[in-house]
């Protein structure tokens, strides 16, 4: 099968015209009904994340003095608006958007990946899309349908979280600004997951090119927001995420700011739909390279390795680049502080009370830590979807072992987690150590990056668990993962109380580096995982494969 179709006449294109669309309500109602728990999940854990933002910072910061400092801490220091961006108002609605903004965009975006992805190149890859195309189905009608339910998803966003901000007694123009910030940022990214599923032949590259193009904009953000408190550094301008903040909800906001964000959204739609009629059924523009005349597979685990290298190398480079660049802000960490007093307490909670830039370092490598769980959890769950495409049977009627199988799969996510957070943490110690002058910092530094892989594992053993235990709702160990990544990033600055972030498995770690490495932690996290993985295989054993 060839990436472009074969020339067609100008009847044949007539009529591809007129019946291209033919069949997308049938299969948008489709895509909604199997999506009927996905996207409610998503949607309402945006609007909730909102609407608990908005009370943690009322609670937490309770008068306007307060608020003022609060803001004030945070827009004098670089590193924290690398993390979390400026804050535009110290009102209590531009607090409470604050920090949401920047991790709400994110998790609107791989909302829209996923739904895109799904309703395209995984249908064409499982080779449903062929069957459903035997009949009344137009060439764009997957397309458009896939286009439409993430409409919908990020409609219903935008809705619930100025909603939600709005009941919590906030202005309605800047609850409207915020709502849609993270809807528009979400049809951003449905547009390029949209172009990505046309260039590639699978669900794992679209999700993978995407998720590259999620990143750069995310460092592009950090870098921008922390070269300038204003919003107006070009760096900045140049990601789709630093739109949603320069709509600057409840601080004259700027609506003008969703046309570039619906330009961009049009564009990438409109290449998507050029290029899908230019290619066949199961192929993509980009051709996939052909493999060897011999096999050079060995076993389930070579399988496995082929399978997920692809993800794992570009995992590793985008970890890479950030630790590079957030190991060059660490030096001047303590200078940027000054005397405030909250960013400093907001650094100690997420690393630790020891000196400013160790602390620094630590919050970042248990940010990394969080960062690698979805790398690791996906790792385990792409056992799922070996299982439910049909292409784990085959291989477990033959002499494989289903436990020899699994180990294949699981070498990957938890080795390769462990890799991953060294490349990192070797790429942290680096750019700390050529700011500071110090280059033996580097093992001190990849080591602490290093100490968050017993919180790793012990979320991809419970991964492991529901795969084997509850093979249907696997889906919830990104619940598990997006949890942590949500405590992690927002209780510090919000002071959430002790047992509410001791729900995460990376709070019961020592911060490294510059903490106490006490050895029982460590180990009782890894005895989590460890159970919760035999758990999880042993089940799977038992229980039929589909």
């Amino acid at each position: 099968m060839t990436a472009l179709a074969p020339p067609r006449t100008a009847a044949d294109r007539t009529g591809a015209s007129r019946h291209d669309l033919a069949g997308t309500g049938a299969l948008l109602r489709l895509a909604l009904r199997r999506d009927r728990v996905l996207i409610p999940v998503w949607v309402l854990v945006l609007a909730l994340l909102a609407v608990q933002n908005a009370a943690a910072v009322e609670q937490f910061y309770p008068t306007a003095a307060e608020r003022a400092e609060l803001a004030a801490s945070m827009n004098a220091n670089t590193s924290m608006r690398a993390l979390y961006g400026p804050a535009f108002s110290s009102s209590l609605g531009g607090l409470a958007v604050w920090e949401m903004l920047t991790l709400g965009s994110v998790l609107a975006a791989l909302m829209s990946m996923i739904v895109v992805v799904r309703h395209t190149r995984e249908e064409e890859e499982t080779g449903r899309q062929e069957m459903l195309s035997s009949a009344m189905v137009g060439r764009r009608a997957p397309l458009t349908s896939a286009l439409l339910a993430a409409v919908v998803a990020n409609a219903a966003v935008a809705a619930l979280v100025a909603l939600g901000l709005l009941g919590s007694g906030l202005p309605a123009a800047g609850s409207l600004a915020a709502g849609l910030a993270l809807g528009g940022t979400g049809l951003v990214f449905a547009a390029v997951a949209a172009l990505a599923a046309q260039l590639t032949e699978s669900a794992r590259l679209a999700k993978g090119l995407t998720g590259a193009a999620l990143g750069a904009a995310f460092v592009l953000r950090a870098a921008g927001d922390a070269d300038r408190a204003d919003g107006s550094s070009p760096l900045a301008w140049a990601s789709p995420l630093a739109w949603a903040r320069n709509l600057r909800p409840y601080a004259d906001e700027r609506f003008w700011v969703l046309l570039p964000m619906a330009a961009l959204a049009v564009a990438g739609a409109a290449a998507a739909y050029a290029l899908a009629g230019r290619r066949d059924i199961g192929a993509g523009l980009l051709a996939a390279r052909p493999g060897p005349a011999a096999g050079r597979i060995g076993g389930p685990h070579g399988l496995a390795w082929r399978l997920q290298r692809g993800s794992l190398l570009g995992w590793g480079t985008g970890l890479a680049l950030a630790g590079l660049v957030f190991g060059g802000m660490a030096e001047g960490a303590g200078d940027l502080l000054g005397d405030n007093q909250q960013s400093r307490e907001i650094i100690e909670r997420m690393g630790g009370a020891q000196g400013i830039t160790d602390a620094f370092l630590a919050a970042m490598a248990g940010l990394f830590g969080m960062i690698t769980a979805i790398q690791a959890a996906g790792a385990v769950l792409r056992m799922r979807g070996e299982e439910t495409s049909g292409r784990a049977e085959p291989v477990l009627a033959g002499a494989v072992h289903r436990l020899r199988w699994a180990a294949g799969h699981l070498l990957v996510a938890f080795a390769g987690s462990a890799a991953l957070l060294a490349v990192c943490g070797l790429a942290m110690g680096t750019g700390y150590g050529l700011a500071a002058g110090e280059p033996g910092a580097v093992w001190r530094v990849t080591g602490g990056v290093l100490a968050q892989v017993p919180a790793v594992w012990a979320l991809a053993g419970a991964t492991v668990l529901l795969f084997g235990v509850l093979p249907g709702a696997t889906g919830a160990a990104w619940g598990l993962v997006g949890g942590a990544l949500v405590l992690g990033w927002l209780g510090p600055a919000l002071d959430l109380p002790q047992p509410v972030m001791n729900l995460t498995p990376f709070t019961h770690l020592p911060k490294l580096p510059g903490g106490d490495p006490a050895a029982a932690p460590y180990l009782w996290l890894l005895l989590v995982a460890a159970a919760a993985t035999a758990a999880g295989l042993a089940a799977f054993r038992r229980r039929d494969v589909g």
